[in-house]
């Protein structure tokens, strides 16, 4: 296995490939070991020869990528841990892509439970504050293209009732300001999200809190909003996961 990896570690240095005899040499394995590992390598897909050289194959490609997304994941992971520490309470990181609410990660713990997804958030963006953020940053035009595929719908007495109301609170949003809800999408529990700039992607980070303790709420959000300021560039990489 070790030769092998070493192998590949020597293919992968040649962006144009590399022969075997040369390979042998770099790896200092013996011409006939060289030439029975490549064989093996290439039949697993791991390798491809072309015209005498050696290329990384499809199997090593998708092992390298695999293992740059779970770095991804890893950095992102800890990144909201870092953050849900610092505003003591659960934090969650979310981004609209493809017409869609997605909430990539959410970092909580036994003391600061998230939010239950009761009520799916892809459906009820006008109703908690992850989806307020990331819609206020979209165009009129795409804003209304989500409403008339996922309707305002009351979910409880606080929600807002109708296109035309939280079309009026989205145009007030100030482009970096947090966005607050209060017991919007369910009952005893406070939210603020802050938008994060990720190219031209639409991204915000957020926090819930227990409605008794609403007044930590603008506190705790601009505390988030100064950590996301700081380490930004750890959730940029997690767009493509």
């Amino acid at each position: 296995m070790q030769r092998a990896m070493r192998l590949l570690e020597t293919v992968a240095g040649h962006d144009y490939g590399a022969p075997a005899k040369q390979l042998a040499r770099e790896t200092g394995l013996a011409l006939p070991t060289t030439y029975h590992l490549l064989r093996t390598l290439v039949h697993e897909g791991y390798l491809r020869r072309d015209k005498g050289l050696f290329f990384l194959g499809e199997a090593a490609t998708r092992l390298s990528g695999s293992g740059a997304e779970q770095k991804r994941r890893s950095t992102v992971a800890d990144t909201l841990a870092r953050w849900r520490d610092a505003v003591g309470a659960p934090v969650y990181y979310a981004v609209y892509r493809e017409g869609e609410i997605d909430v990539v990660r959410v970092s909580d713990s036994p003391g600061h439970p998230a939010v239950e997804e009761w009520a799916d958030f892809r459906e009820t963006g006008h109703a908690h504050a992850i989806g307020q953020c990331l819609l206020s940053q979209l165009d009129e035009e795409a804003r209304r293209d989500h409403l008339d595929r996922h309707p305002v719908r009351p979910l409880t007495p606080y929600t807002v009732r109708d296109d035309h109301s939280l079309l009026r609170r989205l145009e007030r949003t100030r482009r970096m300001d947090p966005v607050l809800e209060r017991q919007e999408y369910v009952l005893g529990t406070v939210c603020a999200a802050v938008p994060v700039t990720v190219g031209s992607t639409a991204a915000s980070v957020a926090l819930s809190l227990p409605a008794h303790r609403a007044d930590r709420l603008v506190p705790a959000a601009r505390r988030l909003q100064a950590e996301v300021g700081r380490l930004v560039g750890s959730l940029t990489l997690s767009i493509s996961i």
